[in-house]
């Protein structure tokens, strides 16, 4: 497994990104796709007081120790993604052995979620219904009316 860490990104622009270049991450590591995974927290980058965010970024990646050999090809990779949504970059390389990564799954659901199994439920709300009209009326009564006083 490979995680990257960005910092300094917009998390959406993190999630395009993801999408972009996870296929070649696992071409290059000689991975499944599945197995590279991007994580973004709602962060920003400040130095001196100043903010940073898109003007230098921070990425982490954590990859098992055999792919070490392949730092600099990956490191041209993600320089080549990252310029174009980004100004300046570093990246620290975190490697493990696989000895010390432990994973847990539940088989009864999708080990994503995709497209393909997002359940789209059919709302019945409809433009022309007034906020607050049909189930999710508000209640506008005193609610401590039926307490004991």
């Amino acid at each position: 497994m490979v995680t990257i860490n960005i910092y300094g990104l917009d998390q959406f622009i993190v999630g395009e990104l993801s999408e972009r270049i996870s296929k070649d991450i696992a071409k290059v590591y000689e991975i499944d796709e599945d197995d590279v995974h991007f994580i973004s927290s709602n962060n920003m980058v400040f130095h001196n007081g100043n903010e940073q965010t898109s003007w230098r970024v921070f990425v982490e990646v954590n990859a098992p120790k055999k792919v070490e050999v392949l730092q600099e090809q990956m490191f041209n990779l993600l320089k080549h993604y990252i310029s174009e949504v980004a100004i300046h970059l570093d990246v620290l390389f975190k490697y493990y052995s696989v000895d010390h990564y432990e994973s847990s799954r539940n088989n009864e659901y999708p080990l994503f979620l995709e497209d393909k199994n997002l359940v789209n439920f059919d709302e019945e709300y409809t433009e022309d219904m007034e906020e607050g009209e049909g189930e999710d009326e508000i209640f506008t009564g005193d609610i401590f009316a039926k307490l004991p006083k």
